[in-house]
């Protein structure tokens, strides 16, 4: 593969992507051509929040082609353009050989969350100290042990296995159906795991069936009517949803059961806390680089 680097104007962005994809670009990428410098944009801000531009004031981007030519081709078609005034070519050069499956496997390591409790990929060995072991590749759905707020939701099940041992369990936005799998790992049965996306719900079927457990994958109407009770509640999504969400996370949660929720920053603990106040009292349980955890528990 050729890779074609292009510096452009913010307001270029968007229309030199579409043609780079026209012209049988693999795929486009879009940097800050000043980043790691003074001039640098903080253009992405925080989760679920929308990018406020398409690109930088000065963007670099990387297009991918099959084959040197097909490459100059485009360089060559762009920059005859009217339309693309001080567009800029950066560079044209072969893309290195590459194991890409074993460079991808390589920035995924064994993850703790507690000493005996870990998450591995397939191609590492478990910890001589791991007693309870997800095995876990990266995938298409969300939740690979990597982000505080799925440490978090999994810390919290192996520390209170009274409350999930023997007990059923609704994992509410399951991704990789990484939770609903944790728990399952410490005696939790029946389990639903639900999710809006298709891919998510398939991931968690496969997970579940290489980590040898057994839940009930799909989507959210699986899990019953909003009176449905389970004795825990885990949603690991974001703050947005999640206060959309409260009317029925709430009502899926018993007498003496647990709501476990995750994908909150610190900042925003009384918006959730007031959201819910009507029906459970949040607290804060947990935190790490930010984030929190938010959990309550409903009276007898």
């Amino acid at each position: 593969m050729f890779e074609l680097v292009l510096l452009a104007r913010e307001e270029q962005v968007e229309s030199v992507s579409d043609a780079l994809m026209e012209l049988e670009a693999l795929s486009v990428s879009v940097e800050d051509a000043d980043a790691d410098t003074p001039a640098e944009q903080a253009l992405f801000g925080e989760p679920d929040m929308p990018a406020p531009k398409a690109g930088w004031q000065r963007s670099t981007l990387r297009a991918l082609f099959p084959d040197e030519s097909t490459a100059t081709d485009a360089a060559t078609l762009l920059l005859a353009q009217e339309w693309v005034a001080d567009l800029q070519v950066h560079s044209l050069q072969p893309v290195p050989q590459q194991d890409w499956v074993r460079l991808t496997q390589s920035q995924f390591a064994p993850v703790e969350i507690t000493p005996s409790f870990w998450i591995v990929p397939s191609w590492h060995e478990a910890p001589a100290a791991a007693t309870q072991v997800i095995r876990l590749d990266p995938g298409l759905a969300f939740g690979t042990g990597t982000h505080p707020t799925t440490r978090m939701c999994l810390r919290w099940i192996a520390t209170h296995e009274a409350a999930v041992r023997g007990r059923r369990v609704l994992d509410y936005g399951c991704g990789s159906g990484i939770l609903a799998i944790g728990a399952a790992l410490f005696g939790a049965t029946p389990i639903d795991a639900v999710d809006i996306d298709p891919a998510a719900i398939q991931s968690t079927r496969d997970n579940a069936r290489a980590n040898g457990v057994t839940l009930d994958a799909g989507l959210p109407e699986r899990a019953g009517s909003p009176a449905a009770a389970y004795p825990l509640v885990l949603a690991n999504i974001l703050a947005t949803p999640l206060k959309l969400l409260a009317p029925l996370l709430s009502a899926h949660v018993s007498a003496s059961g647990h709501l476990v929720l995750a994908g909150i920053l610190e900042r925003q603990a009384a918006e959730l806390q007031a959201a819910y106040a009507p029906w459970l009292q949040l607290e804060v349980s947990d935190g790490e680089d930010g984030w929190i955890l938010m959990t309550a528990r409903r009276a007898a």
